[in-house]
């Protein structure tokens, strides 16, 4: 993976394509990035208004030029926990924040463009719920953290997207189960102990993933 999609048009082509070259020379593909998405990803931080949908236009001269792999494009997903202020969200009857849909017109016409060429999200974590109220529940302090609602990836996932990155719902999931384990078991100090709760949490959302959001039916 290369993300230069903070850098100019011409810029990103250029860095991208160095590192293409280099890594189809020692036989490892690349997935690079077009379009900038918002929020915070290894202490990088975007905001909103820095943030930018890809362009379908520009997506066949990219990929040309370049010679990536699969693209990650951006039409609304954003990295972290907390993806959307309550400015940017409507609430439901529980006062759950609801996002702004996914442009799913953007990936329409990416498809079209490029037929057949591998699609990726990221920041495509759903922020499952019941995670968020466990941490809040045993010592945490998540207010108002949003994901993108599943039945929407699993479009996605109907067009042409082939991968979404869920490093944020791998987080919750273990530190939902750890700080559930510390409260319920506070005599605990084996890792063995508190970890075993987490694994299985991790594994679990990893399965429903891969089968009940990609629909890969566990052959991923």
């Amino acid at each position: 993976m290369i993300d230069k999609s903070g850098l100019p048009f011409e810029e990103n082509i250029k860095e991208t394509r160095r590192v293409v070259e280099y890594a189809h020379d020692h036989g490892v593909v690349v997935e690079a990035e077009l379009g900038t998405l918002a929020g915070v990803e290894d202490e990088v931080k975007v905001s909103a208004e820095d943030s930018s949908y890809t362009h379908p236009e520009e997506v066949e001269e990219f990929v040309t030029r370049t010679g990536c792999d699969s693209l990650a494009i951006a039409i609304g997903t954003s990295h972290g926990a907390y993806k959307f202020t309550p400015e940017q969200c409507t609430r439901n009857a529980d006062g759950i924040l609801v996002p702004p849909p996914l442009r799913f017109d953007v990936l329409e016409e990416v498809s079209k463009r490029l037929p057949g060429f591998p699609i990726v999200l990221h920041g495509a974590s759903s922020v499952p719920q019941e995670f968020v109220k466990i941490i809040n529940q045993y010592g945490g302090k998540m207010p108002d953290a949003v994901g993108i609602p599943e039945e929407q990836l699993r479009k996605a996932a109907t067009m042409a997207v082939c991968k979404i990155n869920i490093d944020s719902d791998l987080r919750l999931a273990f530190t939902a189960m750890i700080r559930k384990h510390f409260v319920e078991h506070p005599d605990h100090f084996d890792p063995r102990q508190y970890l075993t709760d987490a694994r299985a949490a991790l594994r679990d959302m990893v399965r429903h993933k891969i089968v009940d959001v990609l629909g890969c039916n566990g052959k991923a």
